[in-house]
């Protein structure tokens, strides 16, 4: 029997074995391009992945109804070579669909070839943003576009405050292409890109160092690395040994280095030179199928290439696994298809590209793979617009020999320490090269010692703010003064040392817009000087934070009151006299209507109104001698005295300050009134207040400017009538210090024109800007500031200032409240009390001869 059973299951399994093959020899082949540069170890790692994925395919899906039947063609590397490849799979072999090249600059041309033969292009590995499926709808990027990563980059810049950023990069498609969406993105974060490297794609070592020595001499030490592997590494061993890659540098590459960083190590040791990079790569979760791919590709990797080091695949092999595994799941959705090639009509067919033609199949195949969706190795695959969709990215830190993973960052949520909650960052675990914890700056003082070169402005008058003088024992310029000090205080202050030179400059035509404009000409460095932050000159400079107050305003004569005899109506102003006399009336009458039965107040009617106002205005001292029978008038009577002793308290106070001060009033309130009057202003030489009397409407001949503080106080005491002016225009710190020294006969108004103080001037985007700022900072709140102020400025109090802000006279406005109660309360207790007396039968209510003429029985009782 045992001999039987086996003879069964033989008989069994053969027949399934025919009826398989059958199968397999029934499935149409479907001709598929591959183009790979088989000569490098990645090539040969691709062709691996393709190979397999096509396999699996068939292993794990039985009754196929075609076969996918792959193509290898070597593109040497080598543009001409990869298009070569691709004439000669379209011609020979009518390829339904091509797999590769693998860099963007070979991938260029073979786009151009699937676009005329309606032949998809599907690159793993062509990542730059200038190979768009929208202007080339055969090409399909089955890889991550670079400028999915520039997000990333810029989100770990915008972490640490880098104000400058400078990117070096490959001078090829692949390097070219990814650099306007980073300097985009770059912008969008507030940092700059003021130097853009280039290097040749096949740059020797000494032109290399030429370019490093050039990076070198620069302030910027934050490098955006974007190049293919094998350049790059050559690069950062080329940085290493010119002493770059230690404190204070900032190098982040992107993903075309950090994705095959293991296997550039294997090869070159490529690690050491690399201690302390940031990289950005693209997550690829570490799944059981991945693993166990990875064990089946290196057993396969070592049959198939015996005198090549076995290594892990890396994200591109991932990836090419998944392209293949989508064609081939394409291939067989689309079913059996025609796969002729439609040969051109017309044309001379004198070259390849003239015969080649166009498939019949392509666009059905181009949009069964754009609808393809699986779970592949490297995460879902899934197309939009052509293109593989981003999903999340690792930040990565070059340590040891490998990458350690310290972030991760996603579109949605930036940086987080997980993938699927807004965890707080952690970045400060950055090792940093040279094997430091503590964050760079990003800048330094350039290599080669260069000071700053800082401009001062030279002036004639208000020299306690700059002071630029010959001392001939040293035969050398000497900057003093105000802003020179602080400048000094802020350098010292700042958690590094610089250096820097003054040189004096005398502004043309008396403008500190030229002095600055040579700043945003990069003549000087930095103005340190009594500059004043405006919008206008923030368009080509940077400024730090104001060390001084804000504002422009006016000084003018003062003159004494020359009404002195009325001044016991000064205290209140007009509306408040009228209103405050029309309520005493206004109560007279009501106590005359509530008491009209009330004998003490008379009975003709002109002893009675006489009596009545005498009572009520008898309040103002509290001499009324006549009773209030009536509890309403008595109400009534009590809010007013009230109202009466608010007033005459705040009367009396405000009259005795204005007859106990001295009272000095100024010769113009505003500059409405200077304007409407065709006065004459001055202003200081060099001063952007001009263009600001000139927007109000002030005419250039009535404008007339001064240098130092004596020539303001000679021109104010002349007039504009005699040649001087009838007002200074300038700003705060200039003005206090002009009262300090002239405090008799001047006054600074009120009125106040926003500005922003002064402040130093830098280059635009200057790293030295927020460090600058915050020491000035540090030094205007503490007590240095305080010991400056005293040295240069005397702290002068003027009687004449005092004197001359006299208070104000009481407005209507401020009794307005007490006046609303009073008529509401009396107009209430006289209403009520109408309105009671009307309801009596007897008593109809008084009438205006009752009001006028009293009780006509003297010994009427009052109700």
């Amino acid at each position: 029997m045992g001999w039987a059973i086996h003879l069964l299951f033989a008989c069994f399994f053969g027949a399934l074995q025919k009826a398989m093959v059958s199968a397999h020899d029934a499935a149409v082949p479907v001709n598929v391009g591959v183009i790979l540069d088989i000569s490098s170890s990645a090539g040969k790692k691709s062709w691996t992945s393709i190979s397999m994925a096509v396999d699996d395919f068939y292993a794990t899906h039985g009754n196929c109804t075609t076969r996918v039947v792959l193509h290898l063609r070597n593109s040497k590397n080598d543009v001409v070579g990869a298009a070569a490849a691709a004439v000669d799979l379209l011609k020979n072999f009518q390829v339904q669909a091509i797999i590769g090249p693998e860099t963007s600059t070979e991938a260029s041309f073979v786009i151009n070839l699937g676009n005329q033969s309606q032949v998809p292009v599907l690159s793993f590995s062509a990542t730059s943003p200038s190979l768009s499926p929208a202007r080339a709808p055969f090409f399909v990027r089955t890889t991550l576009n670079d400028s999915s990563q520039v997000g990333a980059i810029a989100a770990i810049v915008r972490y640490f405050g880098w104000r400058e950023v400078v990117p070096v990069y490959e001078d090829s498609e692949y390097g070219v292409g990814v650099i306007p969406f980073l300097v985009d993105a770059l912008q969008a974060v507030d940092s700059g890109v003021p130097y853009r490297s280039v290097i040749p794609s096949a740059a020797a070592d000494e032109e290399m160092d030429k370019e490093l020595y050039k990076l070198m001499t620069m302030q910027t030490r934050v490098f955006i690395v974007h190049m293919l592997p094998a350049l790059g590494a050559r690069f950062f061993q080329r940085a290493k040994n010119l002493g770059m890659m230690s404190g204070g540098y900032v190098w982040i590459t992107t993903d075309g280095i950090t994705d095959v960083l293991e296997e550039l190590d294997h090869i070159l040791r490529i690690t050491e030179a690399m201690q302390g990079v940031i990289a950005v790569r693209p997550l690829v979760e570490r799944s059981e199928d991945v693993v166990n791919f990875t064990a089946r590709f290196r057993s396969r990797f070592r049959q198939e290439n015996p005198t090549i080091k076995a290594a892990d695949p890396s994200v591109f092999q991932l990836w090419a696994y998944d392209t293949t595994w989508a064609t081939t799941m394409a291939v067989e959705n689309l079913g059996p298809k025609r796969s002729s090639f439609r040969r051109p009509q017309s044309g001379d067919h004198s070259t390849d590209l003239d015969v080649i033609g166009s498939s019949e199949s392509g666009p059905a195949l181009l949009k069964a793979i754009l609808n393809t969706r699986f779970k592949g190795l490297a995460g879902d695959f899934r197309l939009l617009g052509g293109q593989l969709q981003s999903s999340a990215y690792e930040i990565v830190n070059v340590i040891g020999n490998s990458a350690r993973v310290i972030e991760f960052w996603t579109p949605k949520l930036g940086i987080s320490k997980q993938l699927d909650t807004a965890v707080g960052a952690g970045l400060n675990s950055i090792i940093w090269p040279g094997i430091s914890a503590a964050v760079p700056k990003g800048w330094e003082i350039p290599t080669g010692g260069k000071k700053l070169r800082i401009g001062v402005p030279v002036k004639k008058g208000f020299n306690q703010f700059v002071n630029v003088g010959w001392e001939p024992s040293t035969n050398r310029t000497v900057v003093t003064g105000y802003c020179i000090d602080i400048f000094k205080a802020v350098m010292e202050a700042l958690p590094y040392a610089v250096t820097y030179e003054f040189f004096p400059f005398r502004p043309s035509a008396n403008s500190y817009d030229h002095l600055i404009y040579q700043v945003y000409l990069k003549n000087f460095d930095a103005v340190v000087g009594d500059t004043t932050i405006t919008a206008e000159r923030t368009l080509y400079v940077d400024f730090t934070m104001p060390y001084t107050e804000s504002g422009v305003s006016m000084v003018v004569p003062v003159k004494e009151d020359p009404r002195k005899m009325w001044v016991f109506l000064k205290p209140l102003t007009p509306n408040l006299w009228l209103v405050s006399l029309a309520f005493f009336v206004f109560m007279g009458f009501t106590v005359l209507v509530i008491e009209h039965s009330n004998a003490e107040f008379g009975r003709q009617p002109s002893e009675r109104l006489g009596k009545v106002f005498y009572f009520v205005f008898s309040v103002l001292v509290f001499s009324q001698t006549e009773s209030l029978r009536s509890n309403f008038s008595r109400i009534a009577m009590v809010v007013w005295m009230f109202v009466v002793l608010i007033l005459t308290s705040s009367y009396t106070a405000s009259l005795t300050s204005r007859l106990t001060v001295q009272q000095l009033q100024p010769t113009a309130a505003d500059l409405k009134q200077l304007l409407s009057t065709g006065a004459y202003i001055g202003y200081q030489d060099g001063s952007f207040a001009a263009e600001i009397l000139k927007r109000m409407g002030f005419k250039s001949s009535k404008l007339r400017h001064f240098s130092t503080s004596d020539q303001y106080a000679e021109a104010l005491l002349q007039g504009g009538a005699k040649g001087g002016v009838d007002a200074i225009f300038d700003e705060i710190p200039y003005l206090k210090l002009f009262l300090s020294e002239h405090c008799n006969g001047f006054t600074m108004l009120s009125w106040t024109y926003k500005t922003d103080g002064f402040g130093f001037v830098f280059q635009k985007g200057s790293p030295l800007v927020p460090d600058v700022s915050r020491a000035v900072l540090n030094v205007t709140e503490g007590d240095k500031m305080v010991a400056i102020q005293n040295k240069w400025f005397r702290d002068t109090i003027c009687p004449s200032q005092n004197n001359a802000v006299t208070s104000a006279s009481l407005n209507l406005y401020q009794f307005s409240g007490l006046f609303l109660i009073t008529g509401v309360v009396s107009t209430l207790a006289a209403l009520i009390f109408l309105f009671l007396h009307s309801r009596k039968s007897t008593i109809r209510g008084p009438s205006i001869r009752n009001i006028l003429h009293g009780p006509q029985n003297p010994n009427q009782a009052h109700p």
